[in-house]
């Protein structure tokens, strides 16, 4: 295996260059759009502008590393449904990934976005910029120093604006990396048909008991597929962040956390039954509670979460308050209503393990209330309640719901 920054970083972009990754056809976009977290408008509406964004202002995103184009393609088109004012610049280095991007927004019709091809290092020379929202998502785990690039886009975010980040988790991805290593030893830098070739051996001759075959959360990584195989077993670098690790890496570029996707994973109370252990992890801080969590759950292998830079101007996350819109992810409320009516737990599948939520009474009858037209007062209203006393009720219903990434806030 060739040393060094250079032979990685050629090794890096041969990779995307010969499997173009996450594999995509742009016939499908006559059927679907794909959606995800982090970048998607609303979700990042709560997460970084408190709700208040005006979509058909201008509104100007990046999305660094934009491979086959999911994010690049769900923000131009939740831009264009609202409007002519937001604009989406593509960036990666593999020209393969982009022909395939350009495909894909050419079927659409779309003409919201710039590509551009290049690497996330060198944005702050490239004269672009900057940009209300940042999407960087499973690329600052492959870079040789991860906090150059967090730096890099630091540079070019706009004071009042936010990023949208997912980088590896270690725990979940347990097995992962003795395999790379041990083909990197039976392959090298082989051309990437014959490391195919011998990785799909391997996995063949892997003993029943090794680490990678008995995890179950990688269980969704088709291996059947050749970029996936790439991707999960041969990336010529690839590292992992544990939660304090996350928290150092956002400190080198003075970013702040504003929140995980699905927050609830992040709570210690999810994984602890005894009374006296919720009590401990209550007193802990914030940092200390999230990597409590991660540590009580183990099976966590990504980490998707919304940061802003220190001391700007971004107003962070929306909050339960009486002029707000909930609205749901979904926007239709009678199923989880009728999913939620007379249950005290709700048994949500975690990377498929089945973890128990506690449901807060009254959570169907706030559930059938949200249209995503009526504020928060409209519906204390028609509770004949008190703003303290709907509140105390109602905000419980809330957390979960946002909790589980089903339920956002919105001024309008």
């Amino acid at each position: 295996m060739k040393g060094g920054r250079g032979g990685r970083d050629r090794l890096v972009k041969r990779q995307y260059e010969d499997f173009p990754y996450p594999p995509r056809n742009p016939l499908d976009e006559k059927k679907r759009l794909i959606t995800g977290s982090p970048s998607h408008l609303d979700e990042l509406n709560h997460y970084i502008f408190a709700g208040a964004r005006d979509f058909s202002a201008p509104f100007s995103a990046l999305v660094a590393g934009g491979g086959t184009g999911d994010a690049a393609i769900m923000l131009a088109q939740q831009l264009a449904d609202r409007g002519l004012a937001g604009q989406v610049t593509y960036l990666d280095l593999s020209a393969a990934s982009r022909r395939i991007a350009e495909a894909r927004a050419e079927a659409r019709g779309l003409k919201n976005i710039t590509f551009l091809s290049g690497s996330l290092l060198d944005l702050p020379s490239m004269g672009i910029g900057p940009f209300d929202y940042i999407d960087c998502c499973g690329v600052l785990h492959h870079l040789e120093e991860p906090e150059a690039g967090l730096a890099a886009l630091a540079a070019v975010l706009q004071d009042g604006g936010g990023m949208g980040l997912m980088v590896y988790a270690t725990l979940g991805r347990t097995g992962v990396y003795p395999v790379q290593e041990a083909l990197k030893m039976l392959a090298g830098d082989a051309p990437t048909g014959e490391q195919v070739k011998v990785a799909k051996h391997l996995l063949r001759d892997l003993s029943p008991g090794h680490w990678l075959k008995r995890n179950p959360v990688l269980g969704d990584h088709k291996l059947d597929d050749d970029a996936a195989l790439y991707d999960l077993l041969l990336h010529p670098r690839d590292r992992s962040y544990l939660v304090g690790e996350l928290f150092d890496l956002l400190a080198t570029a003075e970013m702040e956390l504003l929140g995980f996707i699905e927050p609830v994973r992040y709570e210690p109370e999810l994984y602890l039954k005894e009374p006296e252990l919720r009590k401990r992890a209550r007193n802990l801080s914030p940092e200390a509670r999230a990597a409590l969590a991660e540590n009580l759950a183990g099976t966590l292998k990504t980490h998707s979460f919304y940061t802003r830079k220190i001391g700007g101007s971004a107003p962070g996350v929306a909050a339960f308050d009486p002029d707000m819109i909930p609205f749901l992810r979904d926007g239709n409320p009678a199923p989880l209503a009728a999913a939620l009516a007379g249950r005290e737990t709700l048994t949500v599948p975690f990377d498929g393990q089945p973890i128990e939520i506690a449901v807060p009474e009254g959570s169907a009858d706030f559930v059938r209330q949200l249209d995503g037209t009526r504020r928060l007062r409209d519906i204390q209203t028609a509770f004949s309640l008190s703003w303290p006393n709907f509140r105390a009720r109602f905000a419980p219903v809330y957390k979960m719901l946002n909790g589980l990434n089903l339920l956002w806030l919105r001024k309008f």
